[in-house]
């Protein structure tokens, strides 16, 4: 964890400790827990997506620096920002570079080709394409990069990683070649499916650790994606041909390229953060997490003279690693297990 998430961390167990790890209120604390995470995860695209917003809304349209230049700048800031507060990672913001050159190579052949097009304006632009439209596709990085150590994420039965090579390439130029050529989304989408279609996610909360299979995160973390286009289109950031006679939302048909691009995305993180599998550290430990009462016990024992002396070791409970309790940032991540795939 970054500095400032273990004071966040810290602060979250004074809170949490002594409240119920079984139930309505348990499973409700963990809801709002896992949004908060997701939320914290989410944190340099929902700055960058708040700026687009802020700037249509009270941007002066005779201002001496162009909205486009305006929000590269802003772009810029909160990487420098987030990096200098300790919010993000060094290697977090390698994955968001890597994503923004990546991205930036497809905006410039697509709205050459008339796919999409950026409101007209300032000198910070590759062609028609201003560079802050990069760092959306860093924020997706920025995001992945961020939840794999936030929830701990592991896998099982993820696939060889030079497989998802081969067909994130395949994606990658079919986002191309599909303007002259027969297109394939259908088929990749097949070959995700089928690649992907045993995988499960482990990602801890508390002190649960949760399942998802891998296909239904890409699914829901697409349609995220998909909101945040409408709202930057109804901004004015970019359009679509169809939106240029007034805005409406964008097609459903595009959750099937954002589900193609998170293929992309989860390939590139990979590569830079190695899927791991589940080990003891991510299993449910929420049989073993002590209930308030025993807590506040075990505290008051731990608090005797008896109980500890100036040369005893630390009082364990249970054999092995520690337990992560109530609020943790991440589970348990002090270690890195062995690789999914074959690397």
């Amino acid at each position: 964890m970054t500095s400032v998430e273990q004071r966040i961390d810290a602060w979250a167990h004074r809170r949490l400790e002594r409240l119920p790890t079984d139930g309505p209120r348990a499973w409700l604390v963990e809801l709002v827990v896992f949004t908060l995470k997701q939320a914290w995860a989410c944190l340099f695209g929902a700055l960058l997506l708040a700026a687009i917003l802020a700037t249509r809304l009270w941007y002066p349209a005779d201002a001496p620096l162009a909205r486009n230049d305006a929000l590269t700048l802003v772009a810029v800031a909160i990487q420098v920002l987030m990096l200098a507060t300790r919010l993000e990672t060094a290697r977090e913001m390698r994955v968001i570079l890597l994503f923004h050159v990546v991205g930036t190579a497809m905006e410039v052949f697509k709205t050459d080709a008339g796919s999409w097009s950026y409101a007209s304006g300032g000198v910070l632009a590759i062609g028609a394409v201003p560079l802050f439209s990069g760092f959306m596709y860093g924020a997706v990085g920025s995001y992945l990069a961020r939840v794999m150590r936030i929830f701990d994420l592991r896998f099982d039965r993820y696939p060889r990683r030079w497989l998802t090579a081969l067909l994130a390439g395949a994606i990658y130029a079919n986002f191309f070649t599909h303007h002259w050529w027969w297109d394939a989304r259908w088929l990749l989408v097949a070959a995700v499916v089928v690649l992907y279609g045993r995988c499960v996610m482990h990602f801890r909360v508390l002190t649960r650790v949760r399942r998802m299979p891998v296909l239904v995160a890409f699914v829901l973390v697409s349609g995220v994606i998909w909101i945040a286009e409408n709202l930057g289109t109804l901004a004015g950031a970019w359009l679509y041909p169809a939106q240029a006679a007034g805005w409406h939302l964008v097609s459903v048909h595009k959750l099937v390229a954002w589900f193609l691009l998170m293929l992309i995305s989860v390939v590139l993180v990979a590569w830079l953060h190695v899927p791991r599998p589940p080990d003891e550290g991510t299993r449910d430990v929420s049989a073993q997490a002590p209930g308030p009462r025993e807590r506040r016990a075990e505290t008051s024992t731990a608090t005797t003279p008896a109980a500890r002396t100036t040369n005893s070791p630390p009082i364990t409970n249970v054999a092995g690693p520690p337990l992560r309790g109530p609020g943790s940032m991440v589970g348990s991540a002090d270690g890195v297990g062995s690789t999914c795939g074959d690397g």
